[in-house]
């Protein structure tokens, strides 16, 4: 997909497709959803042993595991509501999941991520998050993907009061051929954001990736920075930033929704990267995000090399969890 001039690598990966690079990375996605599958899947075959038809019971059965999968409350409702409906017709679990599976990859579709027409250079990309969900791994995997496309890509560490982040950042900005903009530990992270812009448009750099302290180790709120930080950058480069990417952990479930609401509020999220689906039992976590906020999921993490990190397909997502 192109945006204008500024290239995503975005190869489809259906499952269905005959390359092997499509079935390797569908497999590696149906293995990291396996915990899931498990207990999601599972789970209606075994409410539907003995052949039993659609009551109250069952449908009270089915709404309790689509929530103990992380779905949601709103979201496992309008399920359960929409199999209600078509009770009539349905006589076993196959059908259920024929069911579930349309419905959810509508959900997802709907709030999938619109192409833009026109972007303007360089595109910045703010990435925000708590410590600890992967969020500067996150970056260089992006940095990596980016460049691969065809892009010049410039970092900037922002997360001046994390040593260990910047330290990181710049590792992987020589691994994918990145440019860097880094201060001294402590320095202001909004002054590194608005130098980081610059030199990116000094250098006519395609893409601007901007790291974000997850947790300062001052008095000052960290929304309140982060807000500072947005508008630094929007003083250099007016319609900037065009994405800010909030890095979830699925593994930490509902608390992950807590996290999206304050970050959304603060910020105006427009997209998400969920990291580390493969270390978890409640992926359905990406269901009811996507339900909850209205946010599309951008990028999903199955592992920790470079390719593990992929451009989110709900159609392929749906069918690794089935």
């Amino acid at each position: 997909m192109t945006f204008g001039w500024f290239k995503r690598n975005n190869d489809s990966k259906t499952g269905t497709n005959d390359s092997s690079g499509s079935l390797s990375y569908f497999n590696r996605l149906k293995e990291s959803l396996s915990k899931t599958r498990n207990i999601f899947s599972g789970g209606i075959e075994k409410i539907f042993s003995g052949k039993r038809h659609i009551d109250d019971n069952l449908l009270e059965e089915l709404e309790e595991l689509l929530i103990t999968s992380d779905i949601g409350v709103q979201a496992a409702a309008d399920l359960i509501q929409c199999i209600s409906e078509k009770a009539p017709a349905i006589s076993g679990s196959d059908q259920i999941k024929g069911i579930l599976k349309d419905e959810i990859i509508r959900l997802l579709n709907s709030n999938a991520s619109r192409p833009k027409s026109q972007v303007s250079k360089p595109h910045v990309i703010m990435v925000v998050g708590v410590n600890g969900v992967g969020k500067t791994t996150t970056i260089g995997k992006l940095a990596t993907k980016f460049a691969a496309s065809g892009n010049r890509v410039l970092i900037a560490a922002a997360d001046t009061f994390r040593a260990a982040a910047v330290e990181q950042l710049s590792i992987w900005a020589e691994r994918a051929g990145a440019d860097i903009v880094k201060h001294k530990d402590n320095a202001d992270p909004a002054a590194v954001a608005y130098d980081g812009i610059e030199a990116a448009s000094a250098r006519n750099m395609d893409v601007v990736i901007i790291d974000t302290a997850g947790r300062l180790h001052t008095k000052t709120n960290l929304m309140e920075e982060l807000k500072k930080i947005k508008r630094s950058i929007a003083k250099k480069m007016p319609d900037a930033p065009h994405e800010i990417l909030l890095v979830l952990d699925a593994t930490t479930g509902q608390n992950s929704i807590s996290q999206a609401k304050l970050f959304n509020e603060a910020l105006g999220v427009t997209g998400i990267a969920l990291t580390k689906l493969d270390g978890t039992a409640k992926g359905g976590i990406v269901i009811s995000i996507c339900n909850t906020f209205k946010l599309p999921i951008q990028y999903i993490g199955i592992g920790e090399s470079v390719g593990d990190l992929q451009d989110f397909d709900p159609v392929v997502f749906v069918n690794a969890l089935f």
